[in-house]
């Protein structure tokens, strides 16, 4: 049995389509992410298979059991960590956690191993309101709290975001370990680096799937020539690369530019083209592309 099953969903609010036709499935100890920018679907797809909202078209399951005839048992068996710190603020973190296992007629003693090595990191601060923890001990108390009751699904919803790249990576590991005791985790997340950590990805734009597969099978997809570009004034140089017949796409990737080019066409040839232009310093190098290079391929941003 999967975890979670999906068949043709399709949400919209008003004229605007939040998703269109999204089939997949997840079984049990997978970590599967959907990346994708803001407004991309993915806190409304995250919505339906936590029976918050109804879907207009399709059908859902999860924990084998259908999302809006057995909306009662699902919410038994999920953890959700919702993109927004949601719990108490004016409690402890302390009280919050066994405020949430009371809702689930448990204890924080009584599931205590599957939180232990993310609680003793917020333990030193259990009598702290969860108002005026940092962001990095927030996201960990809102896990603890969606883990308290042991399920067998956990949905997160962008959990990193606004958090330090510290905590970050803290974040993932704790993941990574909690996936080896068969819950089933899907991720939302907006930042392409963290796609590496999941065992298969959704890249998601508009409200549809563009490609699902692991994330070397996504990379591996990718058949374009591809060059990293710099030089002086990269604003200026943004500019000229997208006017050159021979360049197919020029995006802006941190500290250098990514092009895709027509096989025919040399790094020498463009090199020489952009110094005679003025540029200093050009750099141009043959690269393997990344899944962010993938996504902007699909999505044609």
């Amino acid at each position: 049995m999967m975890a979670v099953e999906v068949k043709n969903v399709e949400k919209s609010y008003g004229n605007l389509c939040a998703l269109k036709d999204i089939t997949f499935d997840v079984p049990y100890g997978e970590m599967f992410g959907i990346i994708g920018p803001d407004g991309a679907g993915k806190t409304t797809l995250f919505r339906i298979l936590t029976t918050l909202i109804l879907a207009d078209k399709g059908n859902a399951r999860v924990a084998g059991y259908d999302v809006v005839d057995d909306y009662k048992e699902i919410r038994k068996r999920i953890g959700y960590m919702p993109g927004r710190f949601s719990l108490y603020q004016d409690m402890t973190v302390e009280e919050n956690l066994d405020f949430f296992a009371s809702v689930f007629r448990t204890t924080v003693a009584a599931n205590y191993d599957l939180i232990r090595d993310i609680y003793i990191q917020i333990e030193p601060f259990k009598k702290r309101r969860a108002g005026a923890l940092s962001g990095g001990m927030k996201q960990k108390l809102a896990l603890c709290c969606a883990l308290i009751h042991k399920p067998e699904v956990l949905f997160l919803d962008e959990p990193t975001t606004g958090v330090d790249p510290v905590s970050r990576k803290e974040f993932w590991d704790i993941l990574d370990r909690l996936k080896t005791q068969g819950i089933a985790i899907l991720v939302s997340t907006p930042y392409m680096d963290e796609a590496s950590r999941c065992d298969r990805i959704a890249l998601m734009n508009d409200g549809e799937f563009l490609m699902v597969d692991t994330p070397q099978g996504i990379i591996e997809s990718y058949d374009k020539t591809i060059w990293s570009v710099e030089a002086s004034n990269m604003t200026k140089l943004l500019k000229i690369l997208r006017e050159i017949p021979d360049i197919e796409t020029a995006f802006a990737f941190g500290d250098v530019h990514h092009i895709t080019v027509n096989p025919s066409f040399t790094v020498e040839t463009l090199r020489d083209f952009l110094v005679q232009k003025g540029f200093e310093n050009v750099i141009v190098k043959n690269i393997e592309p990344n899944i962010e290079d993938v996504y902007m391929l699909l999505a044609k941003i």
